[in-house]
């Protein structure tokens, strides 16, 4: 169904409004990046007009509608109507919501083995804003539940947890390192992202000035420089297929760096982690943001952090 039959749907009224699912502690962040907010209703932001780039949300609700309902069955039969696949943030009246969920198709919420392709089948995201209004989107900026993206982990290889943000990462990318790729990891250490690279059969130029886990030193096309990231010229790697960086500094400082990388050409593809300190640096986000071509997002498994991708999908 299209977004302009949702709006000429009888009963389904636009709610004039994008809803935003902001990441858990990180509220305050994403409605400073809005800036006109209509209401925070807890994780939810509500902000007037059509959707808005919010690197900060971790799903967006397009074009969502209020759907008034005079029962459990009532409010389950509305959404059906629309399409299959929902997902419920429970808000308030959780019972009623709950059984409302309940009595619509069950989505399978499996963890994702990777490397897999995202899902394709719509997903929609909606709540109860009272016992007796639903307030829904049947088309969100995540093809995930609340943007949340749960791996069948590897609890034995990787030296550490940090292989899946970069899992995420090359999903929402679409395209993955493999065979014949030679990609850099600049601040390797302990080498997470160095093992997600090996793994997939791409050769790696891991940089940083901390020694790399012995295990991860040892794989047959890993070459450690053990030097500082911002140190190394990029002509000093040569062409590389992919740039990761997840190493920890000041934005600004990688902001350089990934100028100086683009300014080369010898880089096809960048996944970055913007670290931040006590302080968001908003400005330096947008700045990021504002390369074209890119994507700035906060994945699932993003902390106080953001991760630039270039080039991105468009969503």
């Amino acid at each position: 169904m299209t977004d302009a039959a949702h709006s000429t749907t009888p009963g389904h009224e636009p709610l004039g409004q994008t809803i935003y699912l902001a990441p858990e502690g990180f509220v305050q962040d994403l409605v400073a990046e809005l800036g006109d907010v209509s209401a925070v209703e807890d994780r939810l932001v509500f902000a007037p007009g059509p959707a808005r780039p919010a690197a900060w949300a971790q799903n967006i609700w397009y074009d969502p509608v209020k759907i008034e309902i005079a029962s459990i069955k009532d409010g389950a039969r509305a959404l059906r109507g629309i399409q299959r696949n929902w997902a419920l943030w429970s808000l308030r009246h959780h019972r009623r919501a709950n059984l409302i969920q309940e009595n619509l198709p069950h989505v399978s919420a499996k963890p994702v083995v990777f490397p897999s392709a995202l899902p394709t089948a719509p997903l929609g995201s909606w709540t109860l804003l009272d016992e007796n209004t639903i307030v829904a989107a049947a088309r969100c900026s995540s093809p995930y539940r609340h943007g949340e993206v749960a791996f069948v982990e590897n609890r034995t290889a990787p030296p550490n947890r940090a292989y899946l943000k970069l899992w995420e990462a090359l999903t929402l990318f679409g395209e993955q390192p493999g065979p014949g790729d030679r990609c850099i990891d600049l601040g390797a250490c302990p080498g997470g992202w160095t093992w997600v690279l090996h793994e997939l059969g791409a050769s790696v130029v891991s940089v940083d000035k901390a020694p790399l886990d012995p295990a991860i030193a040892a794989l047959p096309r890993v070459e450690f420089r053990q030097e500082s990231a911002f140190g190394l010229k990029p002509q000093d790697v040569g062409p590389v297929d992919w740039l990761c960086c997840d190493v920890i500094c000041y934005p600004t400082r990688l902001l350089r760096l990934v100028q100086q990388w683009m300014d080369s050409g010898l880089a096809k593809r960048f996944i970055c982690t913007l670290k931040f300190q006590a302080e968001t640096d908003h400005e330096t986000a947008r700045a990021f943001a504002a390369i074209p071509g890119g994507r700035v997002l906060h994945l699932s498994h993003n902390k106080h952090e953001l991760t630039w991708m270039w080039p991105a999908a468009p969503l």
